[in-house]
């Protein structure tokens, strides 16, 4: 079902000030920012390897990420699982029992079909689906 860690998501309070240090001091190659309007946030994505970091500013108080970042601070969001077909994974999870925040794939950053299974299943982790489309930013 899994083919490879997407990518890791950090929840940060603002993309300008923590952008540099990804991609200044740790090298990363930046992709670009988008801002997913459905999510209210902005995405900053980095390639680092095979995998990706992808920096999430919240645009709105009512964010998840805003409210993840009032409870938690700064720091891993989420773990996103690359699948090659969303709705037969989405779909065996829950066959399987687990608990998911989305049951139908919604827009993700950069192209791609996501949906998030809930913590309580995944021994607290928010981990995210996704499948990737266009791999090219849109900003």
């Amino acid at each position: 079902m899994l083919t490879k860690i997407n990518h890791i998501g950090i929840a940060v309070r603002s993309l300008d000030e923590t952008l540099p240090f990804y991609r200044d001091n740790l090298g990363m190659a930046f992709a670009g920012i988008e801002e997913v309007v459905e999510q209210k946030v902005r995405v900053a994505m980095l390639q680092v390897g095979e995998s990706k970091i992808e920096l999430l500013e919240p645009t709105s108080e009512e964010s998840p990420v805003a409210k993840f970042l009032e409870k938690n601070g700064p720091g891993i969001h989420h773990l996103a699982y690359e699948v090659e077909d969303i709705e037969a994974a989405i779909a065996r999870l829950l066959a399987d029992g687990a608990r998911m925040i989305d049951e139908r794939p919604r827009n993700g950053a950069h192209g791609t079909r996501i949906a998030f299974v809930h913590p309580k299943s995944s021994n607290g982790v928010l981990t995210e689906l996704c499948q990737p489309g266009c791999e090219n930013p849109r900003s």
